[in-house]
């Protein structure tokens, strides 16, 4: 799977996999191995479109005056 061409969804259920492969314990140490770079390539991919959305997020928020404005998210308990 290209970390490219994968959306954020599948990046992340290929990532589940790799996790649930290397957990298990199982495969051989060179086959294990190519599992923890992917994984590692795929933790990267993640990692930049989070960030890339946050500062979408953050763009989109303007304030008075106009210009971005950073507020913190607020959890709501019920």
């Amino acid at each position: 799977m290209s970390a490219k061409k994968a959306t954020f969804e599948q990046q992340l259920a290929r990532l589940e996999e790799i996790v649930a492969a290397l957990e298990k314990g199982d495969a051989q140490l060179a086959d294990s191995l190519a599992l923890f770079e992917e994984g590692t390539k795929l933790i990267a991919a993640c990692s930049k479109q989070l960030d890339q959305a946050e500062q979408q997020v953050v763009k989109l928020m303007k304030g008075a005056d106009g210009a971005p404005v950073e507020l913190p998210f607020e959890d709501k308990e019920d």
